[in-house]
């Protein structure tokens, strides 16, 4: 079967998106289906049930159109999948935040994670701290990334301070985004667990999703957006102060770190667990404190990790 659609009283580039990005990821849920656009005009050639589908979605993405100022792919997938929708998340231990890349959920896996989760909801910034391998890092991106596919904020931003954990970033080759991207990795990893390659790809290019080392937060004001900042234990206090301050308007910042792990020359210059102290009891920031009982990793990282604190105890 054949069938011609006709866009009216609607500009097509609103719906196609630019490049056609939007209609190619639109056209993605119907393999079977030849979809020819020209302007204002669709030609589908196919069978009936699909056209027909195509139709009623298109409706749909029309109207979505009709009450947000521009469209995404993340709309598209909204349409089809719903997954994100506020109103199907549930805070309790069903909860999806979001979906990985291979359709697998992504959800809280213990009671501090669920305890983050709902700390995310309730403030505009959450301190999440303690040892390596309970999530923290990732439930924030996961986070982030609902956020960023439902429009409560246009962007993300990933930050780290470029404090070298032993190793020192000047002898490593290439420019400083060749230095610097190994030491982010971890950052990149998570989302492209959450992110297809390609649309994270042009998210970064963008600028709609930002990963960069602490130091270029300086001078900003970031509004609109998820901020996190990553090995917070790293930072001294003025680094700190400088970070918090860059909360713009309807922002959301998260602060993962784990004190024990601190890679600063001196140890007590960290102002992660400072801050925290300062900031007790000022209403709209949380703080949760994850512990070796909350590790999620392999079951063998516990047993580590408790090794590693009981020698610096004894020592």
């Amino acid at each position: 079967m054949r069938k011609t659609i006709r866009l009216e009283a609607i500009d097509p580039v609103e719906i196609y998106g630019a490049g056609n990005k939007i209609l190619e990821e639109f056209c993605t849920y119907f393999p079977g289906l030849k979809v020819v656009a020209r302007g204002d005009t669709i030609v589908l050639d196919g069978k009936d049930t699909q056209i027909e589908e195509f139709e009623t979605r298109l409706a749909e993405l029309i109207e979505r159109r009709h009450h947000k100022m521009n469209l995404t792919v993340f709309d598209v997938e909204d349409i089809f999948d719903g997954e994100n929708s506020p109103d199907k998340f549930r805070l309790n231990g069903e909860a999806v935040i979001v979906h990985s890349t291979d359709g697998k959920p992504i959800k809280a896996r213990n009671l501090t994670q669920q305890e983050m989760v709902k700390a995310y909801f309730d403030n505009d910034l959450v301190f999440a701290i303690g040892p390596a391998g309970t999530g923290k890092t990732y439930v924030a991106i996961a986070l982030a990334v609902r956020a960023l596919k439902n429009r409560e904020i246009k962007r993300i931003i990933l930050t780290r301070p470029a404090v070298e954990a032993g190793e020192r970033l000047g002898f490593l080759p290439g420019d400083l985004k060749d230095k610097l991207d190994p030491y982010l990795q971890p950052l990149y990893d998570a989302l492209g667990d959450m992110i297809p390659a390609r649309k994270l790809q042009e998210f970064m290019a963008e600028g709609t999703i930002q990963i960069a080392p602490l130091a270029y937060m300086r001078g900003r004001t970031l509004d609109r957006a998820c901020v996190i900042l990553d090995e917070a234990q790293n930072t001294n206090l003025g680094q700190l102060k400088m970070f918090l301050t860059r909360m713009g308007a309807n922002a959301k910042f998260i602060v993962t770190g784990d004190a024990s792990q601190v890679d600063l020359p001196r140890k007590e210059d960290s102002g992660l667990l400072k801050g925290i102290t300062l900031l007790e009891g000022i209403k709209g920031i949380a703080t949760i404190r994850f512990t070796n009982a909350d590790i999620v990793r392999h079951p063998l990282v516990t047993k580590i990790v408790k090794a590693f604190d009981k020698s610096e105890e004894n020592a």
